[in-house]
């Protein structure tokens, strides 16, 4: 089931990297260089990376003034890793560690960013989401965060998730941005000690939808650029 999604994928991949739509936010910020996961084994993490043609985090979205309809930036990292392996229940589709910015909303109830000591006024600030993506063509990006129903008890997610009936955490990970490289760090224990995982490299617009009944929650609505070309997820941990 899984290598078919990833087959999915992949042919949406290939649709995304000849017609996504130009928006506001296209352009160097977003146009994907390289992408790396380098295991760090004195350290026991590893450290996640995308390159830019311009300046990483540069670029963050323009707020709407509410939760319905607010947009989401993100540099994602689509992975072959279990969603165990992250902290979810077994569920189909593919875990995505995303490096977000979205002023509107505060999603990390647990960490303070920007260290002001008020921890949910930062959603601006990048800060990463493990998530669980799935295809959904009801969208223009072709993607969306797998939801499900509140009353699911078979559903376990890891206890820094946000609250929200998606297959969404907030892990904590220090995100730095300097210069056009973006980075995350990860500590193995976090991903169940995986270090043989490939991976690929996405930069997208989302939104947030609380109001139609006929669209996800957060969906994926342009693809700005794909490390591979094809979302194929061909690349692996340097160790």
């Amino acid at each position: 089931m899984k290598s078919s999604m990833l087959v999915a994928l992949a042919c949406l991949g290939f649709v995304f990297s000849l017609s996504a739509q130009t928006s506001s936010y296209q352009g160097d910020d977003f146009a994907i260089q390289s992408v790396s996961v380098t295991s760090n084994p004195n350290l026991g993490v590893t450290i996640w990376e995308i390159n830019v043609s311009g300046l990483a985090g540069n670029t963050t979205p323009t707020p709407v003034g509410q939760l319905d309809g607010a947009p989401v930036l993100g540099y994602v990292f689509p992975t072959s890793l279990k969603a165990t392996d992250v902290g979810f229940s077994q569920t189909e589709g593919i875990v995505a560690l995303g490096l977000t910015s979205h002023p509107d909303f505060d999603d990390t109830p647990l960490w303070d960013e920007n260290n002001d000591r008020v921890y949910d006024n930062d959603g601006i600030v990048w800060h990463p989401h493990w998530v669980i993506l799935v295809e959904d063509k009801r969208v223009a990006g072709g993607l969306s965060v797998k939801q499900f129903k509140k009353e699911d008890a078979t559903v376990i997610l890891p206890p820094t998730n946000p609250g929200m009936p998606m297959y969404m955490d907030s892990p904590g990970y220090p995100v730095i941005t300097i210069g056009n490289t973006i980075r995350v760090v990860v500590p193995n224990y976090r991903i169940n000690n995986q270090t043989d995982f490939t991976y690929d490299g996405v930069a997208a617009f989302m939104q947030v939808n609380t109001s139609k009944e006929g669209l996800p929650m957060l969906g994926v609505y342009e693809v700005y650029s794909v490390a591979s070309g094809d979302l194929s997820l061909p690349y692996k941990v340097q160790k």
